[in-house]
């Protein structure tokens, strides 16, 4: 052990997305294309929301951090993949593996508290419509982001600089196409309890936590409906929540799927596979689901192109 201890190690190989040399040039394009659209899509709904007047309302305010959240936590893996998969030199520093693991926790955090605050704004929105306007007031939906965002960067700051204390020798190959905390704690070479700790105890405050927070505030939608219900009434509340159903059950289906079931079952391409769905797909998926059926989102997209186009007119 002696011996092992004396090579500190100073990059990382990542190796979690084995590629076959015939199929490189097809998954860099595959890549870089979602990649694009994600950009693009989370561009479209923040710069919309911040230019229509119409959109600046606490759903849009927590929709455009929403989709600020989905950009930068897309580009945290995706361009060194890309770049993996282009050069073929799965290398990444020291410092730049902390770096994108200190983001990766933060932007996924992010995410869940987005989430939740977003889930309350419904809530509120179904169950007290005469008192929404007072109760979602401008100072509570800023400070609620505003909290979200210190959570989040007192939780991935913590982690890392847990991470710092640790010793890494010789073995530095991670399985897998970041640097995953978890797969980093594998390879350390002296003792991780304090880490595990930790990511036990706060991982169930950042993520099982809000998770039965947007649980318990559809529970209370679901009974409001059901109090008075009508067609009309169970058609306008699937409207109003259909989408961040939809963006909650992919986000938690996929975390779950793989941080939730026991280490024995998850093999390193099943690892893999789920850690592409929620951050590469999940990103890439949240622009059309938040905007393909949404009438606001459409009128700004109208109303913003017609604005620009009256300079050209005499």
């Amino acid at each position: 052990m002696t011996e092992r201890n004396q090579t500190v190690t100073s990059e990382f190989l990542l190796l979690g997305l084995p590629i076959q040399p015939e199929n490189q040039h097809l998954f860099y394009v595959l890549f870089l294309a979602m990649y694009l659209i994600t950009i693009l899509g989370n561009l479209l709904i923040i710069v919309l929301i911040l230019l229509d007047s119409h959109l600046h309302t606490p759903m849009y305010l927590f929709l455009s951090n929403l989709s600020l959240s989905d950009l930068c936590f897309s580009s945290v893996t995706i361009p060194k993949l890309l770049h993996i998969i282009k050069s073929q030199v799965p290398s990444i520093s020291y410092a730049g593996c902390l770096t994108q693991m200190y983001f990766f926790l933060f932007f996924a955090d992010l995410e869940s508290f987005l989430l939740v605050a977003m889930a309350y704004d419904r809530y509120v929105a179904i169950c007290f419509p005469l008192h929404y306007t007072n109760i979602m007031s401008p100072k509570l939906c800023v400070c609620l982001v505003v909290l979200s965002w210190m959570l989040t960067t007192f939780h991935a700051m913590l982690h890392t600089l847990l991470m710092t204390r640790l010793s890494f020798c010789e073995d530095n190959e991670i399985p897998h196409f970041f640097c995953d905390i978890s797969a980093l704690l594998k390879l350390a070479c002296s003792d991780t309890q304090v880490n595990e700790l930790v990511m036990f105890v706060m991982g169930g405050f950042v993520g099982v936590i809000p998770f039965l927070l947007i649980i318990m505030s559809y529970a209370g939608i679901v009974s409001s409906i059901l109090k008075v219900f009508s067609s009309r009434g169970f058609h306008k509340a699937f409207s109003t929540c259909g989408s961040h159903l939809s963006v909650v059950s992919l986000f938690y289906g996929t975390t779950s799927g793989l941080y939730l079931t026991p280490p024995a079952n998850n093999s390193p391409v099943k690892e893999t596979t789920m850690a592409l769905m929620y951050t590469v797909v999940t990103p890439l998926l949240n622009p059309f689901i938040y905007s393909l059926r949404n009438r606001d989102m459409h009128g700004a997209l109208r109303r913003v192109l017609c604005k620009s186009e009256i300079p050209f007119f005499p």
